[in-house]
């Protein structure tokens, strides 16, 4: 009996329970932050929750967050400054998104990332993203319908545009320190940009009207070499990229009918692969994209209960597929001459051995690589209507 009661007792020791357990209240939830620079120093904004606006009891009509803000040398000193104005303690575990002035990104976003991956409160699967011609204070200022809180909108619209459109691409913390360690890739962010007016966006009055006067808008995809921004891609570049990297979820292509007219094809499933090869002392890789697809709408008069008109369908998306990704392709090697799309890492998969000399200059290798793209499309639905309803209805 006496043993077990210091078995007990010895184990009490090391059984410590909730040691950094906090209550609600006593936490600042913030789940947006930007980080801007100007004259050596770093401005912080952290998009905090108001407790009392977003209660079920409903609130008293109040803005559902709030902007905390600090300067400092570095950001960790802004952070902590940050703390000068507030009577909860900063809490970044439920954080959505990390915004980086356009600024910023192009002198580097190395040392500020440097503290977000090191705080063990932040969780890393957060999206990161560039406020393009404006400041992440911006972005984060601005209020916005159907979600409440913007932080929240943005996520989901990263989230659901990625999805649907795929000419924006939502990157973790975890892959953006991956792609800058990476010798074989180069980092890719989405930038955020505000459009109308930004000084009411801050306002209520944002939210009352049917067109606010202010919105968060997603744009195209932004280029690095190294941690430094260096361009854009358009979107159909955009769109390129991200079938390459096999990021293409769902989307919409249309295509030319052959005697006049548009078709609209609806993918289902996109699936890259690509396959590096060292060819004569020369880096070259194969892309292989299989796409199953459905036809959203024809405009055209075409006849698709026959195979044949599916065939040529297919074979004109084939080509359109095609000329996006080789576009996207051929205008980062001659812009930017950095490799986006991680064809470097295909090379080091197939052969490791010459990828040992070749990394060392793969800036220079990657604008001179060849890229062999085929792209095979299978239609496999037509919808319920045989052919246009325009055609129909002429008969």
């Amino acid at each position: 009996m006496k043993r077990g009661i210091f078995i007990l007792l010895i184990v009490s020791i090391f059984l410590t329970g909730c040691w950094n357990r906090r209550e609600l209240n006593e936490l600042a939830i913030t789940l947006a932050i930007g980080i801007d620079k100007s004259d050596d120093e770093y401005l912080v904004s952290a998009q905090v929750v108001v407790p009392s606006e977003v209660s079920m009891k409903g609130g008293k009509g109040g803005s559902p967050v709030t902007l905390i803000q600090g300067r400092g040398e570095t950001v960790y000193e802004a952070i902590r400054k940050m703390t000068k104005g507030l009577s909860r303690k900063m809490y970044p575990g439920h954080l959505r998104m990390l915004v980086i002035s356009e600024s910023l990104a192009k002198e580097g976003i190395g040392d500020p990332l440097d503290l977000i991956s090191r705080d063990w409160e932040i969780r890393s699967d957060f999206y990161v993203a560039v406020a393009k011609d404006t400041t992440a204070e911006q972005i984060l200022n601005v209020q916005t319908p159907l979600e409440t809180i913007p932080a929240n909108k943005m996520f989901s619209t990263l989230k659901v545009s990625e999805e649907n459109w795929a000419a924006t691409v939502g990157v973790t913390l975890d892959q953006l320190i991956t792609d800058l360690r990476s010798d074989g890739k180069e980092a890719v962010l989405t930038g955020i940009l505000v459009t109308g007016k930004p000084e009411i966006g801050s306002s209520k009055q944002n939210v009352e009207t049917i067109t606010p006067a202010a919105s968060i808008k997603l744009d195209d995809l932004a280029v690095f070499k190294d941690d430094k921004l260096i361009g854009w891609l358009t979107e159909d570049e955009s769109r390129g990229y991200n079938g390459i990297i096999n990021q293409v979820k769902n989307t919409v292509g249309t295509v030319s009918c052959p005697e006049g007219g548009k078709a609209d094809i609806e993918v289902l499933r996109f699936n890259t692969k690509v396959k590096g090869n060292v060819k004569n002392g020369s880096p070259e890789v194969a892309v292989q994209v299989k796409i199953e697809a459905n036809i959203g709408a024809i405009e055209c008069p075409i006849d698709i209960t026959k195979p044949e008109s599916i065939e040529t369908l297919e074979k004109a998306y084939e080509k359109a597929v095609e000329e996006t990704i080789n576009h996207s392709i051929s205008n980062v090697q001659e812009k930017y001459e950095t490799d986006i799309f991680g064809f470097g890492n295909a090379i080091h998969r197939s052969n490791p051995k010459e990828w040992k000399t070749m990394k060392k200059h793969w800036d220079q290798q990657f604008t001179d690589l060849v890229a062999n793209v085929k792209v095979d499309v299978k239609i496999l639905k037509t919808g319920t209507v045989n052919n246009s309803v325009v055609e129909k209805g002429k008969d």
